[in-house]
């Protein structure tokens, strides 16, 4: 781990990014949007009651729009931040250069990679103050926040992994951003579709409902596991539908796990497929 954590290829890029004005500004600005988010709903839904209290209730449904917002900022702009990681490299010609070096090709994906997130992970750790709003409030307990953050982690890492691989296998950036915000829209709004589609022809078909094809599309959509995450009932009406007792977070767990190790294999075995008795 301390090798990793040393790896120069790492320590360069995230000095680049951190040094940067424009982070720490986008930083900044985040931070203030989703204070001014918090204390606004909090303020208009208890001006709005006119009981001038912010209920437990109310509470959770904030932690749940937080929850989503920062789902939804890992899942569109993680690819924008690792698709471009190699492949810029080649187009300025400088990725040579660096497979000459004495650092090994995981050694070069592994710092690509962490550096793309690192500014991301950022974000979701600045947040915890904003999140420790609602247990002003209550509704949301401690160890629930942890397994949402786990959760995110998972996410961020996979399709991080994603963006860095194709940027190793494609030689164009603009390339590499496209298959990868493609690949973003079918693991969200396809799979959905597919989900909701799948459902309605099994209970048209069946007229029971279960239909247990629709648990693989659940499965793979982090909104509808952060969903069962977030509200456990939702896991027991999936299990209704589907009929497959496995909880969700279990499979996507398995799945997302495999597709980080798939992409990081593919990206290290790729990255000097023409340099192989350099390795």
């Amino acid at each position: 781990m301390r090798e990793l954590l040393s790896n120069p290829v790492l320590v360069k890029e995230i000095k680049l990014r951190f040094r940067n004005a424009k982070s720490f500004t986008g930083l900044f600005f985040y931070l203030m949007v989703m204070g001014i988010f918090v204390f606004g709903f909090v303020y208009l839904t208890s001006s709005v009651s006119g009981s001038g209290f912010f209920r437990p209730d109310e509470s959770f449904l904030l932690f749940t729009m937080l929850s989503f917002i920062q789902l939804g900022l890992i899942l569109f702009i993680t690819p924008g931040l690792t698709a471009g990681t190699v492949s810029s490299e080649r187009e300025k010609q400088t990725l040579n250069i660096l497979l000459t070096t004495a650092q090994s090709s995981f050694q070069i994906i592994f710092g690509k990679l962490l550096s793309s997130i690192a500014f991301l992970l950022l974000l979701l750790v600045s947040g915890l103050p904003i999140y420790s709003m609602v247990f002003l409030y209550g509704g949301v307990s401690p160890s629930q926040v942890a397994v949402i953050f786990l959760f995110y982690f998972l996410t961020l890492l996979a399709i991080g992994s994603l963006g860095v691989m194709y940027s190793t296998v494609t030689r164009r950036t603009v390339v590499s951003m496209i298959a990868s915000f493609s690949t973003m829209i079918f693991l969200t709004v396809v799979t959905g579709f597919f989900l909701i589609l799948t459902v309605s022809l099994s209970q048209a078909a069946m007229g029971t409902g279960v239909s247990p094809l629709s648990y693989l599309w659940a499965s793979i959509n982090p909104a509808v596991v952060l969903m069962t995450l977030l509200e456990p009932s939702w896991n027991a009406e999936i299990i209704n539908i589907t009929g497959i007792s496995i909880p969700l977070w279990v499979s996507y767990a398995i799945f997302y796990i495999c597709i980080f190790l798939g992409s990081m294999w593919l990206s290290v075995s790729k990255l000097r497929v023409n340099m192989n008795k350099y390795r």
